[in-house]
């Protein structure tokens, strides 16, 4: 096994949840039916604080140099992201945002923050959460296309894109710090799980909208 290998792997396993969030039903489930420009955008910017503060904590604590300076160096990324997007707000984010340090991590950063084993910490944050960001960051890319904002869909692109190169640092890295079968059992399984738990915590919102998630147009 080898990180491209396990990516590929859990790619595969998970491609139907992974297409039905990348379906358009996933950005009304996250706004809760508000299809707003300003709520999107606060959405967006609460999802990538939560991903800094998740990886933050997990750099200060981690015992693997290799997966110390990913997780910081992920961190400094998210932080990076959630500036850029705030600056696309009206008014003052700082103030209606709720992204300080205690704000609800939501489920998939509630599950990542229960991890402390290295390996798991990296399939399940640099495998699964990026493989999930990508189908979910294209849906707010259509959205902005769909409002002929260029701008806002071209920074969102950019995010996309940035957060999928995530899955290359991820396989370098599952390759420094997995040395034997049990560790990329570990790696892949903290993947899969994460990609669960995303996609439940995406169908469970549906379901008490009265929608069904198993559509993914």
């Amino acid at each position: 096994m080898d990180g491209e290998t396990l990516i590929d792997d859990v790619r595969d396993a998970k491609a139907t949840r992974l297409d039905r969030l990348g379906g358009t039903k996933w950005l009304l489930a996250a706004t809760g039916a508000d299809l707003e420009t300003e709520r999107v955008l606060r959405v967006a910017t609460e999802s990538e604080t939560a991903a800094a503060e998740t990886f933050e904590q997990w750099a200060d604590d981690e015992g693997s140099d290799r997966a110390r300076e990913a997780f910081a160096s992920v961190a400094a990324l998210e932080r990076d992201h959630a500036a850029r997007v705030a600056d696309h707000l009206d008014g003052d984010p700082e103030s209606e945002t709720d992204s300080g340090p205690d704000a609800a991590p939501g489920a998939l950063h509630e599950h990542l923050r229960g991890l402390d084993d290295t390996a798991e910490r990296v399939g399940a944050g640099l495998v699964g959460r990026p493989l999930v960001s990508d189908r979910t960051t294209v849906q707010i890319v259509s959205f902005f296309v769909n409002e002929a904002d260029e701008r806002r869909a071209d920074l969102f692109r950019e995010l996309r894109s940035e957060t999928g190169d995530l899955l290359d640092e991820g396989a370098a890295v599952l390759d420094g710090v997995c040395g034997a079968d049990d560790d990329w059992e570990r790696a892949r399984g903290a993947a899969t799980a994460t990609i669960d738990v995303a996609y439940d915590e995406f169908a469970g919102d549906l379901d008490a909208m009265g929608l069904d998630p198993r559509s993914i147009c």
